[in-house]
């Protein structure tokens, strides 16, 4: 009869968060990088704060994106009234957000927790809907566990040809 192994399910369970926390850390290093270079390329001021603040706020789903947004907008509004560079920032936060929440995000996911595309994009509205604020956080750690715990699809056998009698 087979038990529950607390030990090997734990291992389990820890190695996907792990590997959630690899693809969210490469997510967060390259999300970075686009406010760096876009960020230095309008020439606002601070740019290397704001563009690490806004790596670290990858690990805040949903929500760090608009915080990170916080800064540069602030640094143009103080500097001047200089409307044209405040709206390519604006410009910049909604490429840097499409590229990450539906290429880099489901993408690292797939690669390092095997957790297809379409679940990590759907599952955070779902969950969001259902537990509005708890959801969209908890979803990708979730979904990691989720999918490490699956069993893998059994591939079809194609029975060996059996040799023509003589």
């Amino acid at each position: 009869m087979g038990g529950f192994d607390l030990k090997t399910t734990g291992r389990k369970a820890g190695t996907a968060l792990v590997n959630w926390w690899r693809a969210v850390s490469i997510e967060a290093l390259c999300v970075a990088v686009m406010w760096l270079i876009g960020l230095w390329l309008l020439h606002v001021p601070l740019f290397p704060v704001w563009a690490l603040l806004g790596g670290l706020m990858t690990f805040i789903p949903n929500f760090g994106g608009v915080i990170a947004l916080i800064g540069p907008v602030f640094s143009i509004l103080v500097t001047g009234k200089d409307l044209e560079r405040l709206g390519f920032v604006l410009g910049l936060y909604a490429v840097i957000v499409v590229i990450d929440q539906l290429v880099l995000q489901p993408m690292l996911m797939k690669r390092s927790a095997r957790v297809p595309i379409w679940a990590s994009i759907l599952a955070p509205i779902v969950l969001g809907i259902i537990i509005p604020f708890w959801g969209v956080l908890l979803a990708p750690p979730l979904l990691a566990i989720i999918y490490a715990f699956r069993k893998p699809k059994a591939t079809m056998q194609i029975p060996p040809s059996i040799p023509p009698s003589q």
